[in-house]
């Protein structure tokens, strides 16, 4: 049985998305047994806001847990009884902002006995510890039960209504036995509404559904929690804001003064997040509104509402606001109650009152309907009083007849009337709302939105087996529609417009946000619908059968889930590129195609464009985690919020958004691309075994290691930028895993080869959830460009051994793996490294530029200048020519920096600097404050007339836009690659010799960067060795940017060349920017290319061409559309850039006669070389 079943104690966390910050928050069991597929889920009723397992009709049990899983996961619960699943059927809880809860409807006086599981998304099974859980339930009522994860020891108490003949009592709690119920209360006319929690769920508004509260109560009434200690700014003014402010209107007002006041303008961000948090918990009860003997009919909310509204729109509106400032804005909108016409009234909401002095209705409710309600309304309206109406309307409409038809429909008239004061309508009633505002042509698209709406709720009620294709039509009316509102909300408020036009724009904003929710239903049920016929095994199958036109659905769900993004203001610019391709990747020409040959290509493409999709939803999820936390938890603490509600924020609003579902898709196709294409998520940037402790890390850097981590470390990292050094985090790491893709050319990719570390990436979710029960345990990593293992073991070296491992190169069948145990902050056996120094004002021809006096990276481009001709006369056996050209350009040799040093009275500073970063240690910061003082020393220096009138000189126009790059005597060097080390800067001209001088100058600063001297410590050079040239080429505008391996880096097979490249100027290449270049394999003797990866850089970094644009040293960085490039495009261009490619690399790598890392760029028909270098 599942209860018996073997567990394994480990912690476990499983991520939907990466960033999320609930890592590590528990230690469970952990199994997985052969027939859990016989393990199924119960058929549920599924409404707005709750779950409901039907058994037999007596006993109703709500349980709620009080846990919050992963992302991707969810609970559920097995037992004894029918209703739980019979310790054969899982039940699944739904997640709520309260808890994970499901309702029960169980025997008469039956007991329970259950446990509750977590379900993760691989499939597993998490089982909590201890006894199983034990409910003894009464004959008849309706109960809550709340628990808490792995608390099995806990008495579970029954809280709720005991019923005696079908009338509900007192309230009671049951712990193990039933008590004795009570004789039933007489009704006060004046009594406050109680809303028991299942009524509740039964409301219909958001108020109602999300409300936490608890009964209403008068002034005398009022408690809570003011603890100001430790806040400062805005959470210092909410909290003692609302000290003084009971009721609705005076809370409404304390963020009015604080939003358009001068602490909202200097600290505009943290007053946004904080009133959009304080805001929610007032609407959802947890923060309570009280009367307090100041009366105010609601007119005065309205008025306080219009002004908070303004200065939203206001902040929306500005050029400067941010993505931060943005989506926090779209939270308090929905918060706010309206401002048209009628509630602005001296006198709103006057039907109440009509209704309070019906004579068709008992004495009983009219006294009720006019104290709880029309007093209460006019006297301090908050949300509670909706939340009271509904009530109070379920109630009067649940028994047909019992009340007068006349009565019902006006106390409904009136409760529409109340939902519309605080923007609870429902979507149609709100956007039927917007019928003044609207041209002909809008109002279509809006009727024709609402019609397939009706008809997808028709379809609903019927049953329809095909429901893909009315969600898809609806999903595209919607998308329609939301673009429409959102263009028109673009324009801003104006300063003069009407309190009409005011109130309008509140209700098209409304609109719009409740589109992007609806949005956020549609793609839910899209997947679902997905997941009904077979999930990603499904999609798979049809790629095997030849159908790929099957995924068109999915790629059209998920190209309208991005642009839903887009249009709630993340990143519209990468959003429509990312839409573009998923449409152009799924056009019916392109599938057709692909259902003939090259499917593996075809999937290659999706992965690239699905995983660019996911990053995007990974910057909001960042966003949020950034935004939230730290806010909530002080705001939270200061006014004693429930800690589950304040822990759950974040992941509630990532929970709710429409990213949510963006990111389930993403992963859903993910997983059936690695299942068409066979790959297991994992790219090998360079082979190798090793074994050690595997250890998780945020980054690679100094301290990120736990000073108990001495012996061999496997790093399991979650964010790499690209320009770390992989031994950052100390130098026993002899193996990486990093959890997103990485170019194998970045230099933190380059720095992996040269020290012989076994490095991997992996962007499969589910295989980096499988990793983390082997956390802080040792584990056996072999990588290689085939597969990759990483499973226990059982052996790791004794600390005795360390010493022997020491510096020692270890190679076996699998590729090397080397252990270095010194520490970063020592200094390395020297090496030295001997240069020549040119007299002061020397500038060199690149014919004249040599190692010794220019540095590796200029004397090759000289070399490579005399080639270019000799290349012009050659072409492979398949008649591909291996011409290329080469920019011109001139080097400022070895000396200069040290005579602009000398020349500004600089250098004994200089050499005191250079001798403190010798041995400054890496903790306390004293390296990072050394390197920083070099910078700014070294950036100061000027250039004399001398070098600028040499350059000018003889080749280098003085209007021409150009390229200073670093050219040290410590780069492309055997071992010492450094690419992307040190500066390169783009956009100079010697016409403007002030922004040209301090370009030579950063390339000279950047010798002192953390990371340059870090890196010279590892390989053993001094810091006083290390010196740098200057070379200046003409700046070329490429097309594309490539990086060369003449062998392949991964299986080194050497008839085999792999290129890299990127659109535009190559540094996207080496900066380690995320995402993936284009990445062919290239034969270099029968001319066969094989596409490796796609890419998909968000972003291009470019110049703007043209003499007459500014050269200041600055880039452009724009957005990529891969669906209009020719590489991912077109497969015959791919394989004609791939053999010159080849046939260029073979020419260079027999030239010196080893093999090559080639540098260059693409113009039209012409191949530019820049750089060649040994690869490591």
């Amino acid at each position: 049985m599942a209860r018996s079943m073997v567990q394994e104690c480990g912690p476990m966390a499983c991520l939907g998305l990466r960033g999320s910050g609930f890592e590590g928050l528990r230690k469970v069991g952990r199994v997985q047994f052969a027939g859990i597929d016989r393990v199924k889920t119960l058929t549920v009723q599924r409404g707005a806001s709750n779950l409901v397992v039907r058994c037999e009709k007596k006993v109703k049990v709500r349980l709620r847990i009080d846990h919050q899983v992963q992302f991707g996961e969810s609970h559920a619960i097995l037992g004894s009884s029918q209703c739980t699943g019979a310790w054969q059927e899982r039940v699944p809880l739904h997640w709520t902002e309260s808890g994970w809860v499901v309702e029960l409807e169980a025997n008469p006086q039956e007991k329970l006995e259950y446990k509750h599981i977590i379900i993760t998304h691989s499939g597993d099974v998490v089982w909590e510890g201890g006894p199983n859980r034990t409910l003894s339930l009464p004959s008849e009522g309706e109960f809550e039960v709340v628990t808490h994860w792995d608390c099995t020891h806990e008495e579970l108490q029954l809280q709720g209504e005991h019923v005696v003949n079908g009338s509900s009592v007192a309230h009671v709690d049951v712990a193990g036995e039933q008590e004795q119920a009570q004789a039933p209360q007489p009704v006060s006319s004046q009594r406050e509404l109680e809303i028991p929690v299942h009524r509740l769920e039964e409301l219909s508004t958001s108020f109602a559904q999300q409300w936490q509260g608890g009964p209403r109560g008068d002034g005398n009434e009022r408690a809570g929690k003011w603890d100001s200690t430790g806040l400062d700014g805005p959470a210092l003014e909410i909290v003692e804001g609302d000290r003084g402010a009971s009721n609705w209107w005076r809370k409404l007002e304390v963020v009015r003064t604080l939003l358009t006041g001068e602490l909202g303008t200097k600290e505009r961000l943290k007053t946004l997040v904080n009133v959009a948090v304080y805001l929610k918990w007032i609407n959802t009860g947890q923060i309570a509104c009280f009367e307090d003997g100041q009366h105010y009919r609601p007119n005065k909310h309205a008025e306080i509402s219009r002004r908070i509204f303004v200065e939203l729109e206001r902040i929306s509106g500005e050029k400067g606001v941010s993505l931060r400032e943005l989506l926090v804005v779209r939270k308090i909108h929905p918060c706010l109650p309206a401002f048209k016409a009628e509630f602005t009234a001296s006198v709103p909401l006057t039907r109440i009152r009509d209704i309070a002095h019906r004579n068709d209705i008992p004495q009983d409710l009219k006294q009720e309907i006019k104290h709880a309600l029309q007093n209460k309304l006019h006297r301090s309206a908050g949300p509670e009083d909706l939340v009271a109406t509904e009530a109070l309307l379920t109630r009067v409409t649940k028994t047909p007849g019992e009340y007068s038809e006349a009565f019902v429909k006006e106390f409904k008239t009136f409760y529409s009337e109340l939902k519309d004061f605080f923007n609870a309508g429902s979507l149609t009633e709100q956007l039927e709302g917007l019928g003044p505002s609207i041209d002909k042509d809008t109002k279509a698209i809006l009727e024709h939105f609402l019609w397939s709406k009706d008809k997808l709720e028709t379809l609903d009620k019927a049953g329809g087996a095909n429901i893909i294709e009315p969600l898809l039509d609806t999903l595209h009316a919607l998308t329609n529609l939301r673009r429409i509102l959102a263009k028109g909300l673009e324009s801003g408020l104006r300063n003069d417009a009407s309190d009409e036009a005011i109130a309008m724009r509140q209700k098209w904003r409304l609109s719009e946000l409740g589109l992007e929710d609806y949005s956020f239903v549609l793609l839910s049920r899209i997947i679902n619908a997905f997941d009904a016929k077979g999930g990603a095994s499904w999609f798979a199958e049809e790629v095997k059968n030849g159908k790929v036109g099957q995924w068109t659905p999915a790629l059209a769900s998920l190209a309208m889930g991005v642009q839903q993004l887009g249009l709630s203001g993340l990143h519209l610019a990468e959003c429509i590129a990312i839409k573009n391709e998923l449409l152009a990747w799924s056009a019916s020409g392109v599938v057709s195609a692909f259902e003939v040959k090259d499917t593996k290509a075809w999937a290659l493409r999706l992965k690239a464009t699905i995983n660019r999709a996911r990053r995007l939803a990974e910057t909001y999820t960042d966003t949020v985690l950034q935004i939230y936390p730290n806010y909530v938890e002080k705001l939270g603490k200061a006014l004693g919020i429930p800690e589950n509600t304040v822990r759950t924020y974040a992941e509630a609003d990532i929970r709710a958004s429409v990213v949510f579902q963006v990111a389930k898709l993403c992963s859903l196709l993910l997983k059936a691309i690695r299942a068409t294409v066979g790959g297991d998520g994992f790219d090998t940037i360079m082979p190798g075994r090793s074994a050690g402790l595997l250890v998780e890390v945020d980054r690679i850097v100094p301290g990120s290691l736990p000073s108990s981590a001495n012996g061999p470390i496997i790093l399991l990292v979650k964010r790499a930028d690209g320009d770390e050094e992989v031994k950052a985090a100390g130098s026993n790491v002899t193996g990486v895993v990093l959890q997103h893709e990485l170019p194998h050319l970045s230099h933190l990719g380059v720095r992996a080869r040269q020290e012989k570390i076994a490095f991997v990436t992996c962007d499969d979710e589910e295989r980096i959830a499988a990793l983390r029960p082997l956390l802080n345990r040792p584990v056996e990593f072999v990588a290689s460009s085939e597969f990759v293992h990483i499973r226990p073991y059982e052996s790791p070296p004794k600390e005795s051994q360390e010493s022997q491992l020491k510096e020692k190169l270890v190679n076996d069948d699998q590729g090397p793996s080397f252990i270095r145990l010194a520490s970063l902050s020592k200094v390395a056996e020297p090496k030295r490294i001997s240069i020549v120094r040119s007299p002061p004002g020397t500038v060199l021809d690149l014919s004249e530029a040599t190692t010794p006096n220019s540095g590796t990276k200029a004397a090759v481009c000289g070399i490579l200048s005399g080639l270019a001709e000799e290349a012009q006369k050659v072409q492979s056996d398949q008649g591909v020519p291996a011409k290329f050209l080469v920019p011109k350009g001139k080097a400022i040799p070895f000396g200069a920096m040290e005579d602009a040093l000398e020349s500004s009275a600089s250098l004994e500073k200089f050499n005191a600097l250079i001798a403190r970063v010798e041995t400054a240690p890496l903790e306390g910061g004293e390296l990072d404050n050394v390197c920083s003082e070099l910078r700014s020393l070294v950036a100061e220096q000027t250039l004399s007339e001398a070098i600028l009138d040499g350059l000018a000189s003889g080749g280098l126009s003085k209007t021409a836009k150009l390229i200073v790059r670093s050219s040290a005597n410590v780069e492309d060097l055997e071992g010492m690659s450094a690419a992307g080390l040190y500066e390169s800067i783009p956009n100079v001209k010697l016409s403007e010799p002030e922004s040209f001088g301090k370009a030579v100058a950063q390339v000279w600063a950047s010798l002192y960067t953390r990371r340059a001297v870090l890196s010279r410590r590892v390989a053993g050079v001094l810091q006083k060795e290390a010196s740098m040239a200057v070379l200046v080429q003409e700046l070329l505008f490429p097309e594309l940017s490539f990086v060369l391996h003449t062998v392949s880096p991964i299986d080194h097979d050497k008839a085999v060349l792999q290129a890299e490249l990127a659109v535009g100027l190559g540094e996207t290449l080496a900066s380690g920017t995320r995402g993936t270049p284009w990445r062919l394999a290239c034969n270099k003797f029968d001319g066969k290319v094989m596409t490796l990866s796609f890419a998909n850089f968000s972003e291009q970094i470019a110049v703007q061409n043209g003499s007459k644009e500014s050269a200041d040293g600055s880039v452009l960085r724009q957005v990529v559309d891969y669906s209009s490039q020719p590489l991912s495009a077109d497969p015959v261009f791919r394989e004609q850039v791939g053999q010159r490619l080849a046939t260029i690399g073979f020419f260079l790598e027999q030239h010196f006669k080893e093999p090559q890392d080639i540098e260059g760029c693409i113009i039209g028909q012409d191949v530019y070389l820049v750089q060649s270098r040994p690869q490591p």
